[in-house]
């Protein structure tokens, strides 16, 4: 029986991909590691082990003494930061007889960074919102007289290593845009763009050799806690609902051809609609599942089931479309201390009485 480990294990984008494989028919071995023990406590892996953080001097060691104590079959992660880590020590992994499924390095770096990125799309002559690289004042408020529309408003974000829109913040106050970013250190980092409106699309897709093995949509209708981030983006799905856009899903498949010439392994492109109706890439999270892919599994479409096949067994999914096989307007609501639940507009209208 095969054993996976899995990376950040407790953590919400994590137990999906575990669920998943836990919901497969192969019955394997699935452990887990991470670097916050009561998210690991909380885990459902078999076994679960504390690592330090993938930044530290410690890490490399700790999860080869890992690797070659328990010798899983595979390892994935679920997070930017150790992905980008543990891409740069693959070598050192592969040699302990674990198993990868990973986009080459460059491609990481590129998706990781998304200014990186946002130069890859706009070179494959993608449409995407102008970014601007703040390293100082004159930049801001060049930004501020390029990019700001009516109300004058733009976009800040980080542009290093990190999800949940990190250091996201709409503004129009340029005394606010620069003590932000003095907050965060974030000179040389932090990247302005013109708004986009508030409605996204994803795409999740994997890649072999080159090869779309499957890709699937969803909407995001609203953000979990999202009325208490300044941004309104905390990158934790309330409310996800699958969907065909034939539109989005060309400009993702070209966003992911744009960042590598040969795709392998986990892409999953963002996007948001602008003024025009136009989905416009924001950034790729990168050889790793989006924090909801439980919804795919629950209604159908198991996607770590597949990725693990894939990557253990060299086995690949029959399916009749593999782009966007489920049916559109499934629902998946989320709520904090509360079991999401899988259901269309339909069954929400049954079960509730509106007064």
């Amino acid at each position: 029986m095969s054993k996976i480990l899995i990376a950040g294990a407790g953590g919400a984008p994590s137990e999906g991909v575990i669920n998943s494989i836990l919901m497969g028919k192969k019955n394997e071995t699935v452990i887990g590691m991470g670097s916050e023990p009561t998210d690991l406590f909380l885990s459902k892996a078999s076994k679960k082990f504390y690592i330090p953080y993938a930044n530290s001097p410690e890490y490399k060691e700790k999860l080869l003494q890992l690797l070659n104590t328990e010798k899983p079959d595979l390892v994935h992660f679920q997070n930017d930061l150790e992905i980008y880590h543990a891409s740069l020590i693959r070598e050192d992994i592969l040699a302990t007889g674990t198993k990868l499924f990973m986009p080459d390095h460059d491609v990481i770096d590129t998706c990781v960074f998304k200014y990186k990125s946002y130069e890859a799309f706009k070179k494959a002559g993608i449409t995407v919102p102008r970014n601007i690289m703040i390293n100082d004042e004159n930049d801001l408020r060049e930004a501020f007289k390029a990019l700001g529309k009516e109300d004058g408003k733009i976009w800040l974000r980080a542009s290093s290593i990190g999800g949940g829109g990190k250091g996201a913040i709409p503004t129009n106050d340029f005394a606010l845009a620069k003590a932000w970013i003095d907050h965060y250190k974030g000179w040389g980092d932090f990247v302005a763009a013109e708004m986009l409106t508030p409605n996204t699309i994803t795409c999740l897709t994997i890649w072999h050799e080159g090869n779309l093995v499957v890709a699937q949509s969803r909407e995001r209708r609203s953000w979990t806690h999202g009325n208490r981030s300044i941004s309104g983006v905390t990158g934790v799905t309330k409310v996800g609902v699958t969907c065909t856009n034939d539109q989005a899903t060309e400009i993702a498949i070209n966003c992911v051809k744009a960042v590598s010439d040969k795709p392998h392994g986990i892409f999953g492109v963002d996007m948001a609609y602008d003024f025009n109706g136009v989905p416009n890439p924001t950034e790729i999270n990168i050889s790793r599942f989006f924090t909801t892919v439980q919804f795919f599994t629950e209604a159908g479409l198991n996607m770590p089931e597949i990725f693990k096949d894939i990557a253990l067994y060299g086995e690949f999914p029959d399916l009749e479309n593999k782009i966007n096989p489920l049916p559109n307007d499934l629902m998946w609501l989320r709520g904090m201390d509360t079991a999401p639940r899988l259901t269309t507009a339909e069954g929400i209208r049954e079960e509730i009485t509106f007064l």
